[in-house]
């Protein structure tokens, strides 16, 4: 089942965080922390996850830290979304066995088409959706300036 879990809600404010304030150097999680107010427990956790699955890049080395692996308009929150549900562990009643009919026959295959539909709205955000949004929305970004165009 799709939650809005304080790890995804985390999970999507520090890649659109690096996006954001990226310059040349990478992101470090402290600065993610510093801006965002995000517990590190959870950042560590989380970025070391979207490195794994190519969503981010690691940077080692005392200026080390984190960038978008790819061009944020080509990252989508779906992608975010996907990273952290595998991070999340627990049993999700829509894939048990037990229950009555009514809830295994209607109320789960309805819930299932709207957590598609979701899904599918959620592929179709891009982070640089996100960067103009809060650019819109007057957010302070230290490099607010910053498109992400390619040739």
């Amino acid at each position: 089942m799709l939650r809005l879990t304080k790890k995804l809600l985390f999970a999507i404010e520090a890649v659109l965080d690096i996006a954001y304030n990226a310059g040349t150097l990478p992101v470090q999680s402290s600065e993610i922390t510093r801006r965002q107010g995000i517990p590190r427990r959870y950042l560590e956790q989380v970025l070391q996850q979207l490195v794994r699955d190519g969503v981010l890049l690691g940077v080692r080395g005392p200026r080390g830290g984190y960038r978008l692996a790819r061009e944020r308009r080509r990252i989508t929150v779906g992608e975010i979304v996907r990273v952290v549900r595998k991070l999340e562990s627990g049993e999700d009643p829509i894939e048990s066995d037990g229950g009555a009919d009514l809830g295994r026959k209607v109320v789960r295959p309805l819930w299932l088409e709207l957590q598609e539909e979701l899904m599918q709205r959620l592929d179709n955000v891009t982070i640089e959706d996100l960067c103009l949004r809060a650019h819109q929305a007057g957010v302070a970004g230290e490099f607010t300036a910053r498109f992400d165009y390619s040739i």
